[in-house]
């Protein structure tokens, strides 16, 4: 018995999680008759966190759906902002180190895996602490243990953190955070951290800030402009709460 065939179309945010020839427009796909649309839809290559509404025939429909025979879908891309069923928390696997710090830099709350735990353990974390998945591995994002994930398409940390902030919005709080462990951080006189500071730093600073968790201090060094512009151009485009 010949397998049914279904009409399909990728919007153009998503062609490049598809073959060639889903990309030039309506394509034909074979299907077992009894998969739903999401299965197809990822087995064609797209992750399901990166899909916003499915149309089949021009009806909105669930990913439960199971295409017919003829039938004509539409498969948009995730609507920006992207609303999320609780706060913009973050988990970034051992790839996106950077990112990681500069969300933290930012006050985003951020976890982050600093070696490779597997995408089970990850999976797992991201359900547990109600976090958003970010990760370039497609496959890490279709496991449905997730809480929510979405697809990091740069390979650029500037790139990467203009995408996170423009598809999910979050709150943001510069120079909250300690970029090492994402605690929080207060503020701390010299006396307190002095023998954490190299006789140079407690001679030529007097501001300083610690982190509540892993005891980091910070003060505005060398690297202070640097980040600075970082986070002057987030605030510039996302807007936020600035902190002097």
């Amino acid at each position: 018995m010949e397998r049914p065939e279904i009409w399909i179309e990728f919007a153009p945010e998503l062609h490049l999680f598809v073959a060639s020839a889903q990309r030039a427009g309506r394509s034909a796909v074979r299907t077992d008759g009894v998969s739903t649309l999401g299965h197809v839809v990822e087995s064609l290559g797209v992750p399901l966190t990166e899909v916003g509404a499915l149309l089949a025939g021009g009806r909105p429909v669930d990913v439960s759906h199971v295409p017919g025979a003829g039938e004509e879908v539409s498969v948009c891309a995730v609507s920006r902002p992207q609303r999320l069923p609780g706060p913009a928390r973050f988990l970034l696997d051992v790839h996106l180190g950077t990112l990681a710090r500069r969300l933290r830099l930012l006050g985003v709350d951020t976890a982050y895996e600093s070696v490779d735990i597997g995408d089970a353990a990850l999976a797992a974390r991201s359900a547990a602490e109600r976090r958003v998945m970010l990760s370039r591995d497609r496959g890490l994002l279709r496991r449905r243990e997730l809480w929510a994930g979405a697809h990091v398409y740069s390979h650029r940390p500037d790139d990467q953190l203009r995408d996170v902030l423009s598809r999910f919005e979050p709150p943001l709080a510069p120079w909250t955070r300690c970029t090492a462990c994402n605690g929080l951080l207060h503020s701390a006189a010299k006396e307190e951290v002095h023998d954490r500071l190299r006789d140079g730093t407690e001679r030529s600073y007097d501001v300083f800030a610690q982190c509540g968790d892993c005891g980091q201090v910070y003060w505005r060094g060398a690297h202070h402009g640097r980040l600075n512009a970082i986070v002057a151009d987030a605030l510039a485009e996302f807007g936020g709460l600035p902190r002097s």
